[in-house]
């Protein structure tokens, strides 16, 4: 049993909770195949991603090991949201279980967050590939990558489960109506029957932090990064070293942008139906997983060769003196 379930206990709020997004949609079957094309994309990418890394041995270092801790939280994210959507909309069964939301609530906004850290976690591979390209299989070993992304882990999973449990043990004694497709912290907790102040600034606080704290770090990097290539006498090496940073910057924005964008749109009231800004955070938040992997193959010249390689496109280049940049 999950342990969150176990947590909650035999509540007198068992009967659950009901789904009520996109009642009002029109042609709400189009969005059902829009993320049902988005799922598999997801899963066929970042699979055959996983598969190239594990079965070549001379990917097997700190870089790739953060490239398939992101490609497994790309797949956490759309197996949590978009499988438990086809219920929904094909059968109509919009009924969820008291544990089985909050179970829900924890694991998707946990998966999302790790998609915000592991970009965090790519900026520090490329900061010291570039910054200390000869010193790099020392200081970024894969040992220390396995601790750094373990920490990663832990932080994300005790800055989640703390607005959780804060929302388990609110009272919903009201309506049990979820104006969403899914458990959302922020459409659930808003329908307890008590004071959800404190929840309201928890939930902004751990939102800041874990969107724009990763973003930072990642500005950051970014600032250190370009004043260390400046400094490079040789043209093709600045060249060489501004064209590493790319992949992540086009990672950045396909994450990044879509949230800005869709905040911007309810904040601003550019789309002022509920259930067609709900459609939008939908596909904004599923976009990044299915994007990731295509964007990694295609900049990559590593995974590029792999997979022509895997094609019988190309030979299997006889020696490989690239660094990890």
């Amino acid at each position: 049993m999950n342990p969150l379930t176990n947590f909650i206990g035999n509540s007198s709020a068992d009967n659950g909770f009901y789904f009520s997004a996109f009642d009002s949609l029109a042609h709400k079957n189009y969005l059902i195949l829009i993320l049902s094309v988005i799922y598999i994309i997801t899963m066929a990418g970042n699979l055959i991603l996983l598969s190239i890394v594990l079965m070549n041995t001379s990917l097997h270092n700190a870089k790739y090991i953060a490239v398939c801790n992101l490609a497994l939280v790309d797949i956490s994210v759309s197996s949590i949201i978009i499988p438990q959507m086809v219920p929904v909309f094909v059968f109509d069964l919009n009924h969820v279980s008291f544990g089985m939301c909050f179970s829900q609530m924890f694991f998707m906004h946990f998966f999302t967050d790790m998609e915000s850290f592991s970009l965090a976690v790519l900026a520090y591979d490329r900061l010291v590939a570039i910054c200390f390209p000869l010193r790099y299989a020392t200081i970024n070993t894969n040992l220390r990558m396995f601790f750094i992304l373990a920490g990663i882990w832990a932080l994300v999973f005790l800055v989640e489960i703390y607005p959780v449990s804060l929302a388990v043990r609110l009272p919903y004694c009201a309506s049990r109506v979820v104006r969403s497709c899914c458990c959302e912290h922020g459409p659930v907790y808003i329908l307890a029957c008590a004071d959800v102040s404190y929840n309201r600034s928890v939930a902004k606080a751990k939102t800041l932090a874990v969107l724009f704290g990763p973003l930072a770090f990642i500005l950051f990097t970014y600032v250190v990064a370009v004043a260390a290539v400046l400094k490079i006498a040789s043209q093709e090496q600045r060249r060489k070293a501004f064209s590493t940073c790319l992949t992540h910057m086009l990672l950045v924005l396909v994450y990044y942008l879509p949230v800005i964008l869709a905040y911007l749109a309810g904040s601003t009231r550019l789309v002022t139906s509920p259930d067609m800004l709900t459609a939008i955070l939908t596909v904004c938040v599923t976009l990044p997983p299915m994007l990731n992997p295509i964007i990694y193959s295609l900049k990559t010249e590593e995974l590029r060769e792999k997979i022509a390689k895997l094609l019988g496109l190309q030979r299997e280049p006889k020696s490989n003196n690239k660094g990890p940049m």
